[in-house]
């Protein structure tokens, strides 16, 4: 059955919509069990019913109009366990429910398994026959391995389907949305503008042209080109290829002809969708086709399309250069956005990101946080081609993107964005104010920043201090390693805009998720792998470069202080050390007049946890990487918005850690700072204060709001709160405690920017 799975698999694959899929898989699954019987219900929840969408044995007139209610009968039964239900003899079920319409009453047999796609049962696979039979314990595990192979396909033509605004059954639907990852937080209400990198079939999105003989008039010279350029690569090979290799090019040269893919492409583009889209159309549609035939020759011929449509794709984009058109109210949309594609759109017209890849910890989401753009990133079930143009709601705090919104979810973000205006405003009387508690308690409160405008948009809000400042930042903004004259200019003008207040580097922290395009990493699993201080250890070259550049940067300031991230155990503090030192030492021998920084260490891992005494007696001050702490204590790649729903730093492990952390500290005399989401959450700030952090590092849009909950509060109810929460187990209601505490005290409008943690 390996085989007839294999190929039933490929077939779906190629399905040009929701309902050519379902058919193909009720046909071929018939066929594949030598059944009576084969149907596809699917959920709608605009009717909260199970609806037959597609069947091979029962009435044809009964597929699009037979409902059943979600838990009525034997598929709501499959569908509510989200279990398989294998049944000799159905009628004989208390849950079999009759129906007249399917003509189904003279099959006996049932075998129906669930359609589950990220725990959400899609609808039920359902076999049938008519004699009383149990289905054997093969052709069970063959229908669930079946169902578990095409969730995923037939929830992408869902999807698809639901930007259009169309529910499985055919219903209007609107207010369709979509999870990812927050990225940055606020909301933003516009139209997308799908981007893309160029010569990359699977990544053109649809749109439509407007002069349509112009366009075929491009696509025909592209064409041509192509053409030209197999006709001279043959003649180039004439003597290195036999004669039946050299009849390849002449096989390429009829494909390329106006009867075959050229007129497909010219069709399409006659219906108004543009060059581009329409060769990529074509290409797939062929593609897939050739990917399912049985001779593996006629197999590897997928290749040679895809090859060519790239190749004419190529010759198109780089005739047919048109200015993307960017609204007043831009939301960019891409699979994977880079800073470059930002660059584009002018400033007053972006409002919001979508990028289908990438993670909240990602280039363009620290970006994002900078200019205060409402972003989401990792929307992997986001059919981002179809959106050109559409409206669009993109909910930043918890990582959603909407389509098709109705007018009252429309006005209600409207009222949302409002008064986040508002609440801005309200805030800006405290800039001058100290952050102290009611009862006196003083908390400093400093930022997390990258970029230039991170230390403009900082001092405007008041921070105290820089506790993370990103240096890879600038390495991903280069073709190559900066020079130590170039990052030495980079760290100055950090330095000098913050003097007289401290400002923490970090030194290069690459590896996981932050790979630097002229130093690939790849790793099977890179959080584990190459990154951080084990990667500048294993090129002091490049450590002790930018060490000095750090030290001859803070001449006559006096205020830098390094941070090695990543840190797992005391050889690597030890190590690193002796770098700086001698960083120091080579510096005052050129005759510079510098002083030797404070050195600390972030906490990121366990094994460091366990180990804060002793590294607290090798450095001057420790630091609370709490991103990366929260995901390897929970084992939940917090990027991954398959998983992101697990990721919580108020989870009783973390709060367990992280108070375990600033009393191993404290008992050595030294100062605790914490850098990371947790931070800035209002209610995470209240707690890590009540713990007895001495600083709280964040990013510079929430810190107005960490601000005005601790000077609402007292240091006695902070300490009250912290006691309350330590004792329970589980995160949800560690959250609810905190949201309450907040609430009475009367400042529950700041609790939106925490929603996503």
């Amino acid at each position: 059955m390996l085989v007839d799975l294999r190929e039933i698999v490929q077939e779906v694959n190629t399905a040009k919509d929701l309902q050519s899929a379902l058919d193909i898989i009720v046909s071929r699954v018939r066929d594949a069990m030598n059944t009576q019987v084969c149907s596809v219900y699917l959920l709608d929840p605009d009717i909260d019913s199970h609806v037959l969408m597609a069947s091979e044995g029962l009435r044809k007139s009964s597929v699009g109009h037979v409902r059943l209610q979600v838990g009525e009968g034997l598929v709501g039964l499959v569908a509510s366990n989200a279990e398989p239900v294998n049944l000799e003899d159905a009628r004989a079920h208390p849950n079999y429910h009759y129906l007249s319409e399917t003509g189904e009453e003279e099959f006996n047999s049932f075998l129906g398994v669930p359609i589950i796609h990220h725990r959400k049962v899609l609808g039920v696979l359902v076999v049938q026959h008519r004699e009383k039979r149990s289905f054997d314990e093969g052709e069970e595990a063959f229908l669930i391995t079946l169902s578990a192979q095409l969730s995923g396909v037939i929830a992408a033509a869902e999807a698809t389907g639901a930007i259009q605004g169309v529910s499985p059954s055919g219903q209007r639907k609107s207010d369709t949305s979509f999870n990812g990852v927050a990225g940055s937080n606020g909301v933003a209400i516009g139209h997308a503008v799908v981007v893309f990198p160029p010569a990359d079939l699977d990544l053109i999105p649809q749109r439509a042209c407007s002069d349509i003989d112009k366009e075929i008039e491009f696509f025909n010279m592209a064409l041509e080109a192509v053409r030209k350029d197999m006709s001279e690569l043959s003649s180039t090979l004439e003597t290195r290829l036999r004669p039946e290799e050299r009849e390849l090019f002449a096989v390429y040269l009829r494909m390329l002809d106006d009867d075959a893919l050229g007129k497909e492409v010219v069709e399409r583009i006659r219906n108004g969708q543009w060059a581009q889209g329409s060769l990529a159309e074509v290409a797939k549609d062929h593609v897939r086709a050739f990917e399912t035939m049985k001779d593996p020759y006629l197999r590897e011929r997928a290749a040679d399309i895809k090859d060519l449509c790239s190749r004419v794709l190529f010759h198109l984009q780089n005739r047919n250069v048109t200015k993307t058109e960017y609204p007043h109210d831009t939301i960019l949309v891409g699979e994977e956005l880079t800073a470059a594609m930002l660059a584009e759109v002018p400033k007053e017209k972006l409002l919001g990101l979508v990028s289908v890849k990438g993670s909240g910890n990602s280039h363009v989401a620290i970006l994002a946080r900078t200019m205060g753009i409402p972003t989401t990133m990792g929307a992997v079930d986001l059919p981002y081609r179809q959106l050109d143009g559409r409206e669009l709601i993109v909910d930043g705090y918890n990582g959603q993107v909407y389509s098709n919104p109705s007018d009252q979810l429309r006005n209600r973000y409207r009222e949302v964005i409002k008064e986040e205006e508002q609440l801005v405003r309200g805030l800006e009387g405290l800039i001058d104010l100290p952050c102290e508690t009611l009862d006196s308690h003083r908390m400093n409160l400093w930022v997390n920043t990258g970029l230039m405008s991170d230390v403009v948009r900082s001092l405007d809000h008041g921070a105290e201090g820089i506790g993370l400042f990103r240096t890879e930042v600038p390495f991903l903004l280069s073709e190559r390693f900066p020079s130590e004259q170039e990052q030495t200019a980079i760290y100055r003008e950090q330095l000098a805009a913050f003097a007289p207040k401290p400002v923490t580097m970090r030194t290069l922290d690459i590896g996981g998720d932050k790979a630097l395009p002229y130093f690939p990493i790849e790793e099977e699993n890179p959080f584990l792998g190459w990154r951080g201080i084990r990667v500048t250890l294993d090129h002091p070259e490049i450590f002790i470069s930018q060490v000095r550049a750090m030290i001859r940067a803070s001449e006559g300031l006096g205020n830098l202080q390094i941070m090695l991230p990543m840190i797992s155990n005391t050889q690597e503090v030890t190590g690193s050390i002796q770098i700086i030192k001698r960083a120091y030492r080579e510096l005052r021998e050129e005759g510079l007049e510098v002083r030797m920084p404070p050195i600390g260490v972030m906490i990121e891992v366990p094994a460091a946890v366990y180990q804060t005494r002793s590294l607290s007696r090798l450095v001057d001050f420790i630091s609370v990487g709490s991103n990366d702490l929260t995901q390897y204590l929970l084992a939940v790649d917090r990027n991954n918005p398959r998983v992101a729903s697990l990721y919580s730093s108020f989870h009783p492990a973390v709060l367990q850690a992280l108070r375990y952390i600033v009393e191993q500290a404290h008992l050595e005399n030294k100062p605790v700072s914490i850098c990371g989401e947790m931070a800035g959450d209002p209610g995470g700030a209240v707690l890590l204060m009540a713990m007895g952090y001495d600083v709280l590092s964040m990013n510079a849009t929430t810190l107005l709001k960490v601000k005005a909950v601790i000077r609402s509060l007292t240091f006695s109810a902070a300490k009250q709160l912290l006691e309350q929460v330590m004792t329970m187990d589980d995160a949800q209601m560690v959250r609810s405690c905190i949201d309450m505490a907040l609430y009475n005290a009367g400042v529950d409008r700041l609790l939106r920017s925490s929603r996503n943690n």
